[in-house]
């Protein structure tokens, strides 16, 4: 029998979570670090789920998540087509679902406000969630990341563009790797209607962080009672 849990069960156990999704660019994890700080929530960055260990995972029920241990080395997942990167993102995507709400389940034990920058998808947010703990911040161009995506200073980013300069065709590479943001794949999400509350970000020269911060509390209701 495969195991299947309600989701009014699951939104209960999450009634302390509040989740951040949307577009790449956004502000998704600096929100939720600043959020973390300022409202003393249990922060749960980008990756969350690999708090999971790795020798558990399975790979024949977790393919996705096991790829990085069976390709043959970083190139082969540089190159790959903006449509294979898109299937197999996804299907990371399905795989951490199971893995993401199990965690935010034990930590929402605590009592304490759990604070996520999610991969979850808003269709299933929508069945363990409610409109007052979920956010869906957006790019305006969406595909700003194409061209900004290595602006951002962080051991990741670092680590990527070292892998791509190893690389056979390095300018090739980082051709391809920049398309896949590009990519529209057949079954796409459409964020801009997901009915749930979604903040723009549109200036990316300014500092907004404190004006997006208030919307997001504000939103999630973090003030009350203070």
């Amino acid at each position: 029998m495969k195991i299947q849990i309600s989701d009014n069960l699951i939104r209960h156990y999450l009634s302390n979570v509040y989740f951040i999704n949307g577009h790449s660019y956004a502000g998704k994890s600096t929100m939720v670090k600043m959020l973390s700080e300022r409202y003393d929530m249990i922060f749960c960055g980008e990756n969350y789920h690999d708090v999971f260990p790795r020798e558990k995972l399975s790979r024949w029920k977790q393919p996705g998540l096991c790829y990085f241990d069976t390709m043959s080395g970083w190139e082969e997942w540089l190159n790959m087509t903006p449509e294979e990167h898109w299937n197999w993102t996804n299907q990371v995507s399905q795989e951490c679902i199971e893995v993401e709400i199990l965690e935010l389940i034990r930590l929402g034990a605590s009592g304490k406000k759990v604070i996520v920058d999610t991969n979850i998808p808003p269709d299933v947010l929508r069945e363990i969630s409610d409109y007052h703990r979920v956010a869906i911040l957006l790019c305006d161009p969406p595909d700003i990341t194409a061209t900004r995506f290595f602006d951002r200073d962080d051991p990741d980013k670092k680590f990527m563009m070292d892998q791509i300069r190893k690389c056979k065709d390095p300018e090739a590479t980082l051709k391809n790797f920049n398309s896949w943001a590009l990519y529209h794949p057949p079954v796409e999400i459409d964020w801009q209607h997901t009915g749930f509350y979604t903040y723009t970000r549109s200036d990316f020269e300014s500092d907004t962080r404190e004006e997006m911060l208030a919307a997001l509390a504000e939103h999630f209701g973090l003030n009350k009672g203070k």
